[in-house]
């Protein structure tokens, strides 16, 4: 086991394309870290420098508190798990897991015990004589995680393991993949851009946008108290409300023209974004404005039930906006409610996208 500690670490392409922007990053010992943010972030290309596939153009990259830059990936003592499984087609299950430590010369009997205890960790025992063909995506995930597991590396790296997969059998490795790190406590990064998987899996978050870090946190931290319009649009789903405002002598004005009351809240001149989540609005039998929340007239656009609950599509001021209400809805098309955010659900963002 062991700690990953990213610094200043920059990935230039060419003479000006720069695709990872001075990167901080520090993992505890045991610690599952999840880089997660959309298609061309820079997730992968960091994964990859910390693994030595990709070389580094400035900053450090140290795990164990050793500075691996120099090193290739052999010696980084790491194991990588692919979203494509890289299995060895001609190859039965045990020969897969086992592949890599006949490589490094490892005595018959250690490989041995070292690919049935994890075959038994992974539920893969009755597998061993089976071909990848004959095998389930799931259990091909299984394999392949088996074979970084016997390895015993000090550091895990996940890259997109699960996007092949179906929705339901996601949910199943998620749950495998979370409990095997906690069993196993080997460091870990997981890069994903699905922000499901990064919640649930996280110790810790760390959300990424064009090359930057926007964010840095426990997963529930980051998603009640998001830092930029970014984070609170990319985590959650639905995800946050943003509707723009701005102030003038008699309240805040939205983006038609609507009016609203603002009893303690401070707009900046430039004009501001509130947010707010889809399940945090409370829909008001009047019309009256709510004591210790903010009072919006919501015009219904139509309902999506979805079993236990119901998403609610509207326009708030001009914007579109959704609410997730309990059970079955009642509201039509051209209704017309008054929602309430409770102060205390209340975000608010500058021009510039940053939390105020």
């Amino acid at each position: 086991m062991a700690n990953v500690e990213l610094t200043n670490v920059r990935k230039v392409y060419g003479s000006s394309v720069e695709a990872v922007k001075g990167i901080n990053i520090a993992i505890e010992d045991g610690a599952l870290c999840v880089l997660v943010g959309p298609s061309g972030c820079g997730k992968s290309t960091l994964l990859r420098m910390i693994a030595g596939l990709e070389s580094i153009t400035d900053g450090t990259v140290k795990i164990d508190d050793k500075v691996v830059n120099e090193l290739g990936p052999a010696e980084r003592d790491i194991a990588m798990v692919f979203q494509n499984y890289a299995l060895y087609p001609h190859m039965k299950v045990y020969d897969n897991m086992a592949y890599g430590l006949r490589n490094r010369g490892m005595p018959k009997d250690q490989i041995d015990k070292r690919v049935k205890d994890a075959a038994q960790i992974l539920e893969l025992t009755q597998l061993l004589e089976r071909r990848p063909k004959e095998l389930s995506g799931g259990q091909r995930q299984r394999v392949a995680m088996g074979r970084a597991i016997v390895r015993s590396p000090k550091v895990f790296l996940f890259d997109e393991p699960l996007s092949n997969l179906d929705a339901k059998l996601r949910g199943q490795m998620r749950v495998e993949i979370k409990n095997l790190q906690r069993q196993l406590g080997v460091t870990s990064v997981y890069v994903t851009h699905d922000q499901l998987e990064a919640m649930t899996l996280a110790d810790i978050l760390v959300v990424m946008n064009a090359g930057s870090v926007e964010q840095i946190g426990a997963p529930l931290d980051i998603y009640e108290k998001p830092a930029s319009t970014f984070v609170a649009s990319f985590i959650g789903a639905p995800p946050m409300n943003l509707v723009p405002v701005k102030a003038d002598h008699s309240g805040l004005v939205l983006k038609d023209g609507t009016r609203i009351g603002a009893e303690g809240l401070s707009i900046p001149a430039t004009g501001a974004l509130i947010g707010f989540r889809p399940e945090d609005l409370e829909v008001s039998a009047g019309t009256d404005t709510h004591i210790g929340g903010l009072a919006l007239d919501l015009k219904v656009l139509g309902v999506e039930p979805v079993g236990a609950e119901s998403y609610v599509y509207g326009i708030i001021g001009g914007e579109r906006v959704v609410v997730r209400v309990p059970g079955r809805s009642t509201s039509n098309s051209d209704d017309q409610l008054r929602v309430i955010v409770p102060k205390q659900k209340l975000h608010l963002f500058g021009a510039d996208g940053k939390r105020i």
